[in-house]
Order: C-alpha cells, then structure tokens, then sequence
C-alpha cells in the first residue's frame, strides 16, 4: 500500500479551508483528466458519496468513494473528514484535516493511503511520490495559493 502526506499553510480561516478542501466537485476541476460526480443528494456529510472518473475513452476508471467520517471544525477542534475508496480499480483511504493557527490561518493535512490494482507494491514508492505531487497541485488549487 502506498501511502503519502501533503501538508499546506494558509492565511484563509479554518472554515473556509475545510468548505474549499471538502468540496469533492471542485477536486475534478483541478486534477488533470478527472470529473467528479455526486451520488448522494444532501448535503455533505458521513454517507456521502461520489465518483471521480480519470482518463480518456476506454482508459477511464472510476474511483468510488464515500465519507465516513465527517466533523467539521467548530471550537478550537480541527475537521476531520475520511474517505473510503471503494473501486475496481483503486482501494484505500484518505484524511483530511484542517486545524486553526494563531492568528486565524489554518493548516492542512492530506494524507493518502492507497492501492492500485494491477500495480505491484515495488512501485509504492512511485505512487506516492506522484501522490504527493498530484495532491500538493490540487490543494494549492483549491486553497488559491
């Protein structure tokens, strides 16, 4: 299993980092070739599900995934929220967490757990090297930086 963690900084408060990191429709947008759709209506919370869809034609593959674990920041307590990846094609899991800093920035945390079928462990390494690069992109995506 591959495993990796990005870290991010910002001045934007706590609140609006968890909105911008937890909203999964916006993740399409930034990661190359991929769309994400909502399968659960509602709002987001543990239950929700959805499917980010990567690659062109006949090479696309659907990454399942729903939140399990979802609590938002409130009173000085970090947001956590985890997902399950639960696809054909990749496995795993990943936690998000975002804590206030002094002075009302905030600080994320990404970290990624997973594995790709087909792919043999020797190259976890390289999963998540590029897992980290991947992930790093699109959470300065979506924190604007």
């Amino acid at each position: 299993m591959s495993r990796f963690r990005v870290e991010r900084s910002s001045a934007l408060p706590v609140e609006e980092v968890w909105r911008r990191l937890t909203d999964f429709r916006a993740h399409g947008r930034l990661v190359p070739l991929t769309r994400t759709r909502l399968l659960s209506p509602g709002p987001m919370g543990a239950g929700t599900r959805f499917v980010a869809r990567t690659g062109i034609g006949r090479l696309a593959f659907d990454d399942p995934m729903e939140v399990v674990r979802w609590e938002p920041p409130a009173a000085g307590r970090p947001g956590t929220c985890l997902l399950e990846k639960r696809g054909r094609v990749v496995l795993g899991r990943a936690v998000i967490e975002v804590y206030g800093t002094q002075g009302g920035g905030s600080r994320a945390v990404w970290v990624e757990e997973l594995r790709v079928r087909g792919v043999p462990g020797v190259l976890d390494p390289v999963l998540a090297r590029a897992g980290r690069r991947l992930f790093g992109r699109a959470m300065d995506g979506l924190l604007g930086m």
